[in-house]
């Protein structure tokens, strides 16, 4: 049942959300029950936050790329490329007041 258990919330979207505490809850009525042991409890409680945690991470990356992607079809300038034409710009008035 366990396995089952973690197959299942992993395999939903929501993983990316889960708290430890709201697992924690889960297991405790389980370990209540006698369906599971403590340290069955414990166990899957830690590998499910940790996986739910690299999932998260997972998303932003994933989610950071597209947004990058999108962006770079929109022939937006990158902040780098504002702040080198800022810097160009001060140059210039600086260089242009001189001439005055």
């Amino acid at each position: 049942m366990l396995e089952l258990v973690k197959k299942t919330v992993l395999a939903g979207a929501g993983l990316a959300v889960l708290t430890a505490e709201r697992l924690e809850g889960l297991f405790a009525e389980w370990v209540k029950k006698g369906e599971i042991t403590e340290q069955e409890a414990k166990e899957a409680v830690a590998d499910l936050t940790e996986k739910s945690k690299q999932v998260r991470r997972d998303m932003e990356d994933w989610l950071e790329k597209q947004v990058a992607r999108a962006l770079g079809r929109l022939s937006l300038p990158t902040r780098m490329e504002i702040e080198e034409l800022e810097r160009r710009i001060a140059r210039l008035e600086q260089e242009s007041g001189k001439e005055r």
